[in-house]
């Protein structure tokens, strides 16, 4: 008896958003590591400086999750093979051609 378990693609969007929230403890983790703006000292100075850095995990992790789907959406039905480009190219001779241009625009009042 074959049982579908999970649909392919809410399984594509569960791999994307745990994908997307490892990148964003990469990233938070960087920036607190690297102290950018200051932000290690102020987590840890501040009594409520937890929930400062999990709002950042959180709300970086639902943007680069975002991001995981979409690019994963937009690339499946990518066909990589070449199309066209069998037709010689098109050789144009360029010639100038004299416009009359009035004496009476020339001059200036």
């Amino acid at each position: 008896m074959d049982v579908k378990i999970m649909p392919k693609l809410i399984s594509l969007y569960i791999r994307n958003v745990l994908f997307g929230f490892l990148l964003s403890g990469i990233f938070v983790s960087a920036l607190m590591y690297f102290n950018v703006a200051n932000l290690w000292h102020l987590v840890n100075s501040s009594s409520m400086g937890w929930v400062a850095a999990v709002m950042l995990f959180m709300f970086n992790g639902i943007v680069f999750a975002g991001v995981q789907f979409a690019i994963a959406i937009m690339r499946m039905d990518q066909d990589d093979t070449p199309t066209g480009g069998t037709r010689s190219p098109l050789v144009v001779d360029y010639q100038p051609i004299a416009i009359p241009v009035e004496e009476a625009a020339h001059k200036r009042r």
